[in-house]
């Protein structure tokens, strides 16, 4: 009787910590779209990134122009269409980032082999080049950049710095392009100005570079062994410089100061605000160890996730690895040093694709895991197939984990429909839920639709745990202002009008407005005190608006 007791005592504290499925969406044409990145929006929303093969057809409302192209898409609240963007040339546009800016904007950044046609706006410079778009808070672009050298270079992200230009960060094989200064037509000479400046180091190196407000290069930095170096994260620090994380199979070489301690490792670099090497460290076991996420902690430390196969100690307390790759988490100090190591098992191949630190200091993991099954205890599942499907046709499901700042799993929650799951984000919402996003090609009970062979899929998630926050009914993000402020309604409404006033009471702007999400440019007026008023046919209110000047 006791041991029953026991037993009930521990389901109750499972499904206290247990998620709801919300809703799911699918996002695509009748062709082929993968997502890379999302970001949760100041209006409760979500903008989520990637690349697409479809034309017009499904809920994609532009024709494919090349290979793949950059495919934006701007999501409400529920899920429902805000706006949505293509842009890519007649070659290959492989979007891998997007990143809110503090204009209310965003970064996207990603790989392109396109010559210059449609909206791509430069020739490629060698096999493939870096390709940054900046856009404003409505989607419209902004500027955009063309970055290479003579070999192959691929950028997996971009973000603003805290002094309001942006950092690029990617992986490169290039030599720098040689160009007569004596023969320099316009496109030549901003080839030149574009390009790599250093050699390369090995195979692949990294590649950082750092863009002033309007995109001009202020400098770039290699750096690299004789082998293969592949960046896959990088942020910016408390003290203005950075930290890059990425997969190394180099020995001591180049700018690599440590040897290889298996197949592949995780190699971490601490750079300056210049992009010179402060402290750099190689942690891997006897097997291959792939990073992709690296963040400073609220403690001022770092915590760095990826996955391993290895067998040795440096990867788990315990010592091997249970079943064959896994999640491995590690804490580091302010220099380097391990702190505490975590090796989560969900299935027989675990990817980890997405960390985040919530406010709490509590870490929200994501990735999706192959063959995943239930476990014996600390599991949610929500699944549509058996576990005998899942051994014989290797399916791939969605993970989403929650942990202490000890490395403890809070729960779990696995969501999966009837093919391959690939999740690429996992972020905690302005109103204490989760989205879940990646790409799918199936359908399940837990996936209503498949329109392509591969769709953007999201699923939000709501946490029983977590207390609702309520939303403002008017307020606008950024504020102060330098550029653009977005103006989020927090109620439906079907029809209304935005007016920017003056402190004389003068009406500025006038403009019609259906969505809850308000874009107001107020680049051209003076610093000072504006006041946006808001009218539907629910009810009138304002903001008020500080204008500032960088």
């Amino acid at each position: 009787m006791r041991k029953l007791y026991l037993q009930l005592l521990f389901l109750i504290s499972l499904n206290s910590y247990s998620q709801d499925v919300l809703w799911e969406k699918s996002y695509g044409g009748i062709h082929a779209d993968y997502l890379f990145d999302a970001q949760p929006t100041a209006d409760y929303g979500f903008i989520l990134a990637g690349s697409s093969l479809s034309n017009k057809t499904g809920n994609k409302a532009d024709d494919n122009h090349g290979d793949l192209d950059y495919w934006v898409w701007k999501m409400k609240e529920n899920g429902e269409l805000d706006w949505q963007k293509s842009f890519g040339g007649i070659g290959f546009d492989l979007l891998q980032s997007i990143k809110n800016t503090k204009d209310g904007g965003f970064i996207l950044a990603g790989t392109s082999n396109s010559s210059k046609s449609f909206q791509k706006k430069e020739n490629c410079k060698g096999l493939s080049d870096f390709w940054v778009i900046k856009l404003n808070a409505a989607g419209d672009e902004q500027w955009q950049r063309t970055i290479g050298g003579k070999g192959q270079d691929e950028l997996l992200c971009a973000f603003q710095t805290k002094d309001g230009g942006y950092i690029l960060g990617g992986s490169s094989s290039s030599n720098p392009n040689s160009i007569s200064n004596s023969n320099l037509d316009e496109d030549s000479f901003a080839t030149d100005i574009y390009s790599k400046s250093e050699k390369s180091r090995g195979s692949m190196d990294y590649w950082i570079i750092k863009l002033d407000q309007e995109g001009v290069i202020q400098w770039q930095k290699t750096y690299g062994g004789q082998y293969s170096d592949i960046l896959r994260s990088m942020e910016q620090t408390s003290d203005n410089g950075y930290i890059l994380a990425g997969y190394s199979n180099s020995p001591i070489s180049g700018d690599k100061t440590e040897s290889n301690k298996g197949i592949g490792d995780y190699w971490i670099l601490k750079i300056n605000d210049t992009g010179v090497i402060e402290w750099q460290k190689v942690y891997g076991g006897d097997g291959d160890d792939q990073p992709y996420v690296i963040h400073q902690s609220k403690d001022g430390g770092y915590i760095v996730g990826g996955n391993s196969n290895s067998s040795n100690a440096l990867t788990t307390e315990g010592g091997i690895v249970a079943n064959g790759t896994d999640y491995w988490i590690l804490k580091l100090d302010q220099e380097g040093s391990v702190v505490w190591s975590k090796t989560y098992d969900f299935g027989k191949v675990d990817i980890l694709t997405s960390l985040v630190e919530n406010n709490d200091q509590t870490y929200l993991i994501g990735g999706h895991a192959r063959n995943s099954a239930p476990r014996s205890v600390g599991g949610l599942v929500s699944k549509a197939t058996s576990l005998v499907a899942k051994e014989k046709d290797g399916i791939n499901d969605y993970i989403a984990l929650k942990i202490n700042n000890e490395g403890e799993e809070i729960w779990n929650k696995t969501v999966g429909s009837g093919g391959e799951d690939i999740l690429r984000k996992l972020v905690e919402t302005r109103d204490g839920g989760y989205l879940m996003a990646g790409t799918s090609n199936g359908s399940s009970k837990d996936k209503n639709s498949n329109i392509g062979s591969n769709d953007f899929w999201v699923v939000k998630l709501k946490d029983k745990a977590q207390v609702e926050k309520v939303k403002a009914s008017i307020e606008a993000i950024p504020n102060p202002v330098s550029t653009f402020t977005n103006v989020i309604i927090g109620y439906d409404f079907t029809k209304g009008t935005a007016s920017v006033i003056d402190i004389l009471g003068r009406t500025l702007q006038h403009f019609d407005i259906s969505s809850r999400t308000v874009p107001v440019d107020l680049s051209y007026y003076a610093e000072g005190i504006y006041i946006i008023k808001i009218q539907t046919d629910v009810k009138t209110e304002s903001v008020k608006v500080i204008k500032k000047v960088n």
